[in-house]
């Protein structure tokens, strides 16, 4: 199974929070944290990598607290990933055909590269603002069928 590791994962949790709060005064990551149910400290080594990429700025005005570096729609989930995962190519060949003395006739190759633009494409594709759509069409459904 190809998986996403929890530090990619966390990372997007916590890069929705702050496209959901997109314009207002910067959050706190032991708020993001507590909502999250993310360890403050695991949280804190996801956004220095995070910083470090540009992504998100952190504010020391005020109580402090962590924004966006760009509007929601100008951040992508593939950003996000390549920052915290690293390639996103599904076999270690496709970025580095020496390891491999058959990479230059690989069908195989091919094909998981293919894939690997595939899959890039789609993540490239997700904006944290088509996130933020999607969380807030899940909080209206589960209004309407609150009693």
């Amino acid at each position: 199974m190809i998986r996403i590791s929890t530090k990619g994962r966390y990372g997007a949790r916590f890069m929705l929070e702050l496209a959901m709060h997109f314009g207002d005064s910067p959050i706190l990551l032991k708020d993001i944290a507590r909502r999250q149910e993310i360890s403050e400290g695991y949280l804190q080594h996801i956004v220095d990598a995070l910083k470090g990429a540009s992504l998100v700025i952190s504010s020391r005005v005020g109580h402090g607290g962590y924004i966006l570096s760009k509007s929601p729609d100008q951040i992508t989930l593939c950003d996000i990933l390549k920052t915290l995962e690293g390639s996103i190519n599904l076999v270690e060949c496709i970025d580095n055909p020496d390891i491999c003395n058959r990479s230059p006739n690989c069908t195989t190759r091919d094909v998981w590269g293919e894939v690997s633009v595939n899959f890039s494409q789609s993540l490239q594709s997700i904006t944290l603002q088509k996130m933020v759509d999607i969380n807030r069409n899940k909080e209206r459904n589960v209004l309407l069928y609150e009693i």
